[in-house]
């Protein structure tokens, strides 16, 4: 079987983390799809690869498809007696799917509309391959898992059961399962089957865990920002060393799991909704925190991690292990996570359990791990085993370039990174009177420091006027262009009105702005594509970040043009916002491979909705 199909968009996901389906149009997953991405998948590896139904030699033209919560749908379809023969439909099928932690239920029903009875044989391919995501989002190719037959249990390994009511008869061929039933339908006629798939996952080091106790909210938007809401409750999980702490997972289906940047920018938008998610965020990362210094991992003694996973992910490009760090922003923004919960109502006690790992990600954030030239700035190299060649929010390979198109040498200095860090030391300084921690001199003179570096370094200009580069390169040269990460500098400090004013300006341009969100890079810029995953979509997230840092500038009236253009575009995608989309001629498109829903993506069109006044209903 290969690998991920380029219309990902055009899948159905049904969700209930850390399980989810990805089936076609029709509820099928389909062993002939050309990508192959189909399949039940539960904790990074794919349950079941080929779920088919077929009704005599009859196509089954989809009709409907109704999905009123992310962990159920239903399809509706009709069989045509003959394509040669345009006759009404008597056949209605009926499909309902239903996930629920490790369980998948199919539930069909075939319904003879017509006056005469009906002879049907109706047939269920089944099979799995038991593929790492990591895989299935390469294209590399598996190979699929004979199972055995016990009575009316289908078995692949000790991993995957499946029972059917009634049983059918059952044949295996190259691994695939097939069960057939013989049905007599009379005259307004409904036959029923029920399919109940368990799933059993390896045990692994770290195991994601359906959530025990979800978070309380403030309120409960409705319209476009409830949706959103429900999306981000079906990617919640629990951590498996306290299963009462939850948090986000990234998104569906490819980062089904914790994310040190993702899950903390998703806890951080919702932070006026309460604070629940954010401390299970915060305690569920600390509890990882790194203890020592790793070359594969990149772990490093304070450092906050990237991502886990159950085990080590090889997509191809690049290879983690199941504990990854190599990146430049969770560290800080997490920190600013505890002062922002900590201001927010979160209870002081659990705010001063937090503080030896506040104290050990100040220590990576202000000592030369963090710092590997010298210089004063917030830096990374790219890993040297196999990991990101990038470590910000925007870690695709080519995520920016010189205007020239080159590549730029490491090591690398991001402008929001060091935004982030001047707010970092700040908020911890800000903690320390009310937790008794002795380092606020340190570290409000290295965040004094830091802004002075900034300043002196990062401004650059072109026709348009001064703006912050995306990052300096390793001979410390501004990678020029204007892209929508200097917005991410908005309320953290590090600018002062002026500055913050012309950032303001050169994001509210029509290089930049869309109706539907902040580009992020300029369409002026030789290396813009509408269609790249970094360098011209917009991120809703990303234009989300912007907006609360123009709130807090005191840019209204801006910061509300990019509410709207968020909300406006979730509208578009009927209120399951993608990871990133594309905006062209005006209008907003998909973008075939993004994951849906996205943690951080949802969260911005609440926030968004809340900005506005309007998150009851939108």
């Amino acid at each position: 079987m290969t690998g991920p199909s380029a219309s990902q968009h055009t899948l159905v996901t049904v969700l209930a983390a850390p399980s989810l389906v990805l089936s076609d149009q029709g509820g099928d997953l389909p062993c002939d799809l050309p990508g192959g991405s189909c399949g039940w998948f539960i904790r990074d590896k794919r349950a079941l690869s080929v779920v088919q139904l077929t009704i005599d030699d009859m196509p089954l033209v989809t009709v409907g498809r109704r999905q009123d919560h992310p962990s159920r749908v239903t399809f509706d379809a009709v069989a045509r007696g003959s394509a040669g023969q345009w006759r009404d439909s008597t056949v209605h099928v009926r499909r309902d799917r239903v996930l629920a932690e490790s369980d998948l239920v199919e539930r069909l029903e075939i319904t003879n509309f017509g006056g005469d009875s009906r002879a049907l044989t109706v047939t269920m391919l089944l099979a799995t391959d038991f593929a790492g995501v990591d895989a299935v989002k390469a294209g590399r190719e598996t190979e699929l898992v004979a199972p055995t037959a016990d009575g009316d249990v289908l078995r692949w390994r000790d991993n995957v059961t499946l029972r059917a009511e009634p049983v059918g008869a059952v044949a295996i061929d190259n691994s695939v399962a097939r069960l057939t039933w013989h049905v007599e339908l009379a005259a307004r006629q409904t036959w029923r089957l029920a399919l109940t798939a368990h799933a059993a996952p390896e045990p692994a080091d770290f195991a994601q865990l359906p959530v025990q106790v979800r978070p309380r909210w403030n309120t409960e938007p409705g319209g476009m920002a409830g949706t959103n809401l429900a999306d981000l409750r079906a990617l919640l999980l629990a951590d498996p060393q306290d299963p009462a702490d939850s948090y986000a997972a990234a998104g569906s289906p490819w980062y089904l799991t914790l994310f040190g940047r993702d899950s903390i920018w998703a806890a951080r938008l919702l932070l006026p909704l309460g604070t629940d998610l954010a401390a299970g965020t915060l305690r569920a990362l600390a509890r990882r925190q790194g203890t020592r210094y790793d070359r594969d991992s990149e772990q490093q003694p304070g450092k906050i991690p990237h991502e886990l996973r159950t085990g080590a992910i090889d997509t191809g490009q690049v290879r983690l292990s199941s504990r990854y760090y190599g990146t430049i922003d969770a560290t800080p923004l997490w920190i600013c996570l505890v002062h922002d919960a900590w201001r927010a109502g979160m209870p002081a006690d659990e705010v001063r359990a937090l503080m030896p790992n506040l104290v050990a990600a100040m220590g990576w954030l202000t000592g030369p791990d963090a710092d590997p030239d010298g210089d004063g700035l917030i830096e990374y190299v790219p890993s040297a085993s196999g990991g990101l060649t990038h470590q910000g929010w925007k870690d695709s390979h080519d995520a920016f370039l010189h205007h020239d198109g080159r590549h730029p040498a490491a090591p690398l200095a991001l402008c929001e990174a060091q935004g982030y860090a001047y707010a970092a030391a700040i908020a911890a300084a800000g903690l320390a009177p009310a937790f008794d921690l002795p380092n606020a001199p340190l570290w409000t003179e290295w965040a004094a420091r830091l802004k002075e570096r900034f300043r002196a370094a990062f401004w650059t200009e072109d026709a348009s006027g001064r703006y912050p580069a995306i990052a300096l390169d390793g001979t410390k040269t501004p990678v020029d262009g204007a892209t929508s990460n200097m917005g991410h500098l908005l309320g953290t400090g590090l600018l002062d009105a002026a500055e913050a004013a012309l950032v303001a300006a050169r994001l509210g341009g029509s290089d930049m702005l869309t109706p539907y969100g902040l580009r992020t890079l300029s369409a002026d810029s030789p290396t813009y594509n509408p269609f790249s995953y970094h360098r011209g979509s917009i991120w809703p997230h990303d234009t989300a970040i912007v907006m609360t840092g123009l709130t807090a500038e005191g840019h209204h009236d801006l910061a509300a043009r990019m509410a709207r253009g968020i909300v406006r575009a979730s509208e578009r995608f009927d209120g399951h916002t993608p990871e990133l989309y594309v905006v062209l001629d005006g209008a907003p498109l998909a973008y075939p491979s993004a994951c849906v829903p996205q943690a951080w993506s949802a969260a911005a069109v609440v926030r968004a909705a809340w900005t506005l006044g309007t998150g009851v209903e939108i």
